[in-house]
């Protein structure tokens, strides 16, 4: 069937604008979270998760009190909002923001940069498992035990619903590592073959070593 054979053609080489709009997309993920990480509201929803992780936990003044004081979203408690901020919430959270936004704009350089966006696609990679490790650590990752029947696992509550989700950007940061190390290898091979006196000789004594 022709028709159907061309448009396999075509997605068969559309790699490249896949790979593009996989870089892109996590590009805004990374770059939309980082920026509302600033909002009180968002440090305030990450609450649970960073006073339950046995590292990030250590940025809290009080992360065992964490509990007393949490909000809805949209909701303005001037106590716990105090609390929060006292607690060294919001300073950890805009590091957060901070390290998020970067990762965005590395990914997103990868579009132009093969070295810049192989280094976002390892930070996005190796991220993902931390955000992942808080289905083990945070205990409002699952349904409470209140009486229903589904509690625990794998019954996921809303954050750890949210939380699973980065199984994806798991395997979109390994894809993009993957073909950034394509493209660097491709790139180092024209380099020597260019004739390029410091990867020639580096290339050269790395074969010289082998051959020991």
């Amino acid at each position: 069937m022709p028709l159907i054979d061309n448009i396999l053609f075509f997605l068969a080489r559309a790699d490249r604008f896949a790979f593009g709009a996989m870089r892109v997309a996590i590009a805004i993920v990374f770059l939309w979270i980082g920026f509302l990480k600033y909002a009180p509201y968002e440090a305030d929803s990450i609450t649970p998760f960073v006073a339950n992780n046995p590292v990030m936990s250590l940025f809290y003044a009080h992360p065992e009190e964490y509990r007393a004081h949490l909000t809805h979203e949209g909701e303005l408690v001037p106590a716990d909002r105090a609390w929060q901020a006292a607690n060294g919430t919001y300073s950890f959270s805009d590091g957060l923001g901070t390290m998020e936004i970067v990762i965005g704009l590395l990914v997103l350089a990868g579009l132009f940069s093969t070295t810049l966006g192989a280094l976002g696609a390892l930070l996005a990679f190796l991220t993902s498992f931390v955000t992942l490790s808080f289905l083990v650590t945070t205990p409002e990752a699952w349904v409470p035990a209140l009486g229903d029947g589904e509690h625990g696992f794998p019954w996921l509550a809303g954050g750890g619903r949210l939380v699973l989700k980065d199984v994806m950007l798991w395997a979109g940061g390994l894809l993009l590592l993957v073909d950034s190390a394509r493209q660097l290898r491709v790139t180092y091979a024209e380099r020597l073959n260019r004739g390029s006196p410091v990867l020639a000789g580096g290339a050269a004594r790395g074969l010289a070593a082998q051959g020991k």
